[in-house]
């Protein structure tokens, strides 16, 4: 069999699971409560791997291995961020989002933001408001993955970039749709568990390629300039700074994310969360650990890539024996592709519980849910065709708004503060448009406006880190005024 047939007939079975993962899940779904959160009886081993999976997708095993072989060890600054981010995810927000969504019967993020304003005649405003800042930014991060997944099946497989998307795209679709979280939840666990393994057979892979650590770091030191293995990265003190702060602040990130927030609403209890904490930071550290390595191996052994985007892929063709090498990479195919699951089901209820829809067909919700979902997908296929970008830009930007417009938010909650209808909306359109602004100015050519300068820093510290002030500063300044409170 050849290593183009192992390929195939892996990626085959992945798909004939996933959609038998789907259709046995779908007999466990009878309302929206199980639709959208698994009825609340995630365990810790399903519901840490699966946040592990949604919060670490293409961007870590194709855009952050791609990242590090392109600047080198200032890289791993990102890394303590995202631990600790997982941290208070789990540990600080996890207690009183679980009690919540047990206690009030939350069945997403917004109905958590928006607890205290019950109602309130701006509630259904601010929650309509936050359910189209999800999906804008969800369609974008759909898109990233669909691109990542349909840009590798196009090259492995004599199939266009278009019908590669379509394929795959299809897959995830139906399984979601018919398996709801229930589905979604279980399949990103096997997706976690694929990452897993591929994390440390293609960087041990590569490094043994390589001659080992010792001829690695000779090789990077004699090759690449001082920067590349500089912790510094060669900045400045000042310019470092920054670059730390941004790179440590896409934790914050994880602080607004409804796709991962979702996970802490569907755990059974309080003991499973504290051993789904355990389980994730145990997944993520063997991860990031491995695309680290395979980064700065990948820089020693072909130096001259034109995108770091494609070094997995590139490492497991060359590095691994041809029938391992072709699981792998159908495996990881698939895992990324079916990435955006968890994201599809949150956008769906984002829109379907959080705009209303539902509430307009009272005896059809389950059905409307779905449909719904199907629609995001389709936007999501139609921006991955038209809008192309790197697949580190596109999720990060996605991350970064919706951490800053949510983030705050549930912060100043869990810290026992209410939040008014009026003090969440103005906190969420400060916060996303910031981030907006300095994305923006950081996708055109800098000049000698400082705003300009500032957004064009190494890190992107003020895209990351700076839209959580003014949201902050909103809840504090309403918090004070607002008669709810």
């Amino acid at each position: 069999m050849s290593n183009s047939d192992v390929v195939l007939a892996t990626l085959f079975a992945y798909k004939i699971i996933l959609l038998g993962i789907g259709f046995w899940s779908s007999r466990r779904i009878s309302n929206t409560t199980d639709f959208f959160l698994g009825g609340r009886q995630l365990g810790a081993f399903t519901a840490g791997l699966s946040y592990a999976a949604s919060t670490s997708s293409a961007w870590v095993l194709l855009g952050f291995s791609g990242f590090v072989y392109s600047i080198g060890l200032s890289a791993v600054w990102m890394v303590p961020g995202i631990w600790a981010g997982y941290a208070v995810v789990w540990l600080y927000f996890g207690p009183r989002l679980h009690l919540e969504s047990q206690q009030h019967r939350q069945l997403t993020l917004t109905d958590f933001l928006l607890q205290d304003s019950q109602g309130d005649s701006t509630r259904n405003t601010t929650a309509a408001v936050a359910a189209l800042l999800i999906l804008l930014c969800f369609v974008f991060y759909i898109a990233a993955q669909f691109d990542a997944a349909g840009k590798a099946l196009a090259e492995h497989f004599a199939l266009s970039f278009t019908q590669a998307i379509l394929v795959g795209a299809s897959i995830v679709i139906v399984y979601s749709l018919f398996g709801g979280f229930w589905a979604v939840s279980i399949t990103d666990t096997v997706q976690a568990i694929v990452m897993l393994v591929v994390s440390i057979s293609v960087p041990a892979a590569t490094v043994m390629a390589a001659g080992g650590f010792d001829a690695l770091w000779q090789t990077l030191e004699t090759t690449m300039g001082p920067d590349y293995l500089s912790i510094s990265g060669g900045h400045s003190p000042l310019i470092f700074a920054g670059f730390v702060i941004g790179v440590m602040g896409m934790s914050l990130g994880a602080l607004g994310q409804p796709h991962l927030i979702s996970r802490l609403m569907a755990i059974k209890n309080n003991q499973e969360r504290i051993r789904g904490f355990g389980i994730v930071i145990t997944w993520g550290v063997v991860v990031f650990v491995g695309m680290i390595l395979l980064g700065l191996a990948g820089r020693a052994l072909t130096p001259e890539l034109a995108s770091g985007e494609t070094l997995f892929y590139q490492a497991a063709a060359s590095y691994l024996p041809p029938i391992v090498a072709g699981v792998v990479v159908a495996a990881t195919l698939s895992a990324v592709m079916s990435t955006v699951d968890s994201i599809l089901i949150s956008a769906a209820g984002a829109v379907a519980n959080d705009m209303g829809v539902n509430r307009r067909f009272p005896t059809a919700q389950l059905a409307t849910s779905r449909l719904v979902m199907g629609a995001i997908a389709v936007l999501a296929i139609g921006l991955t065709l038209n809008l192309p970008d790197t697949i580190f830009n596109r999720v990060l930007f996605a991350w970064s708004a919706l951490g800053a417009a949510f983030g705050p938010i549930i912060l100043w909650r869990v810290r026992g503060h209410q939040v008014s209808a009026r003090a969440a909306l103005a906190a969420m359109l400060a916060g996303f448009a910031t981030t907006v602004l300095f994305y923006t100015l950081g996708t055109m050519p800098a000049s000698s406006n400082l705003l300009s300068q500032a957004a064009h820093l190494p890190g992107d510290p003020f895209e990351r880190v700076v839209p959580w002030l003014p949201a902050l500063l909103a809840l504090v300044f309403m918090s004070r005024t607002s008669p709810q409170d």
